[in-house]
């Protein structure tokens, strides 16, 4: 744990020293959300204000991850690390904290909008399985920025992360619930990791209980997104040091 806890601060510390990094994944989804989601007319605040924030998330997973990792394999000082005696697992779960505390401020930008510009109004209850929701999705969908970082070009992971990013976000429903939705999408949507983990924050928004098959689904995403990651891993280590 201390060796995870030394990684996870030097990510950090990485980051917030790039403000062309930290202040667009921190301000990005709050500016979306006060533009298209606080003047949305018919819409649930509260399902946007958690749709948002779970955007802004996405964001931090394939950004941070996929593109980030991408273009720190060519860096000098990245294979250095690589040949240090750390094993896979702590630099993942180093690089899923460092994601998880990025996210989680973004989301926080995005709940700041919420609470001075609409009438948005929870328990601490509610804030709290929001939180939690929140917090489970940085999982699967960091795991999915691993194995793009690990698998892809600098060049390729740029638009893969695009594609998924905002595709995700629209067919999973996270810029407009799932209500909203076109029908042809509503058919196929509720497959998708964005969908299922929508339906994991929407609950505690609208004070309604979890149903389990989100979770099981997005913890089986999670599982495989980890072992594409953890395969991109030890083929860019072959690569590399055969």
């Amino acid at each position: 744990m201390r060796l995870v806890g030394a990684h996870a601060r030097a990510e950090l510390l990485e980051l917030i020293r790039y403000p062309s990094f930290s202040v667009p994944t921190l301000l990005f989804p709050a500016l979306l959300f006060l533009f298209f989601g606080v003047s949305a007319e018919g819409a649930d605040e509260a399902i946007l204000m958690v749709s948002y924030a779970a955007f802004g998330v996405l964001g931090v997973a394939l950004f941070q991850f996929g593109v980030g990792i991408a273009t720190e394999r060519t860096s000098p000082w990245q294979v250095y690390l690589r040949t240090l005696p750390v094993p896979a697992r702590v630099r993942f779960a180093a690089r899923l904290i460092a994601a998880a505390v990025f996210a989680l401020a973004s989301a926080g930008a995005v709940v700041a909008v919420a609470l001075v510009l609409t009438a948005t109004d929870l328990s601490a209850r509610q804030w709290l399985r929001i939180g939690l929701a929140l917090m489970y999705g940085t999982i699967p969908f960091g795991l999915l920025g691993l194995a793009i970082g690990y698998w892809l070009t600098p060049k390729g992971a740029l638009p893969v992360a695009n594609l998924l990013f905002l595709g995700l976000a629209f067919l999973g429903g996270l810029w407009t619930g799932a209500a909203a939705l076109p029908e042809t999408v509503d058919r196929f949507s509720p497959l998708l990791p964005t969908r299922q983990w929508g339906e994991i924050v929407w609950a505690p928004a609208l004070d309604q209980g979890w149903e389990p098959w989100p979770w099981l689904g997005l913890a089986g995403y999670a599982a495989a997104f980890g072992l594409v990651a953890a395969w991109g891993y030890r083929r860019d280590e072959g690569v590399r040091y055969r």
